[in-house]
């Protein structure tokens, strides 16, 4: 919950010029609903897409203050994030109520990206892999594997958001792999071309070493973005040599 009209308008012209200048990445912007609007004009034309941080599982009815799949392409959204642990963890989101909002905004003709994720608890009790397939599953189990060939996912362990800690390279691509070993179990080939992302505290420093990793596909980025010099670094970090 970060932004306002002035400071988000040199934020996305840095970020539309800096892109204009990297190739061979594709980025995304995902801004609070207020700013859509501002995003569509601002980013319209240019290689950088845009999209909402939530929505809603339903198309419309009475659910005062929700915000739907269709009122985010009304604004020419291209993504949505579903699932992000902050709305499991102080929204009571479950993995049920995420693939619904995964649908929702799939059958709107937006690309939903589906987060996944554990606790530190959870990783230092050892069930990492129990944890995201949990919340994998869920989504397989509504809408079949089919549904991810056209998503992302994004692993973003809990206790790397925001608190400067990160995971290492090597844990972090053991549940990217273990991740699309797990779709792969349903479906190899979607599981092949699946983008997955990390997120948590990826920044200019550590970006390179993550992304080189096999089954990560670039990140998911927190507080990074709201600096465009060090958004910027980490989408140069993604290009592939």
């Amino acid at each position: 919950m970060h932004g306002a009209l002035a400071q988000n308008a040199g934020l996305l012209d840095a970020v539309r010029g800096g892109m204009d200048q990297i190739r061979d990445v594709d980025c995304a912007v995902c801004v609070p609903f207020p700013y859509l609007f501002q995003a569509q004009q601002k980013l319209s034309g240019s290689a950088v897409k845009w999209g909402a941080q939530d929505v809603h599982q339903l198309d419309k009815g009475a659910y005062t203050g929700e915000v739907s799949a269709a009122m985010l392409r009304d604004f020419g959204s291209s993504y949505v994030i579903v699932g992000h642990s902050e709305r499991r963890a102080y929204y009571g989101e479950s993995s049920h109520l995420v693939a619904e909002k995964f649908l929702a905004a799939q059958q709107a003709g937006l690309t939903p990206i589906l987060c996944v994720g554990e606790t530190l608890e959870q990783r230092e009790s050892g069930i990492t892999e129990e944890v995201v397939a949990g919340q994998l599953d869920a989504l397989i189990q509504l809408g079949g594997a089919q549904v991810l060939g056209n998503a992302v996912v994004a692993y973003e362990p809990v206790w790397a958001i925001g608190t400067g800690k990160t995971a290492s390279s090597a844990q972090a691509q053991a549940v990217h792999a273990f991740i699309r070993q797990r779709v792969a179990s349903h479906d190899s080939q979607i599981a092949s071309g699946l983008c997955i992302l990390y997120g948590g505290s990826v920044k200019a420093s550590n970006a390179a070493e993550l992304f080189a990793m096999p089954d990560i596909d670039g990140g998911l980025i927190g507080g990074a973005s709201l600096v465009a010099d060090e958004f910027l670094a980490i989408c140069r970090a993604g290009v592939r040599t």
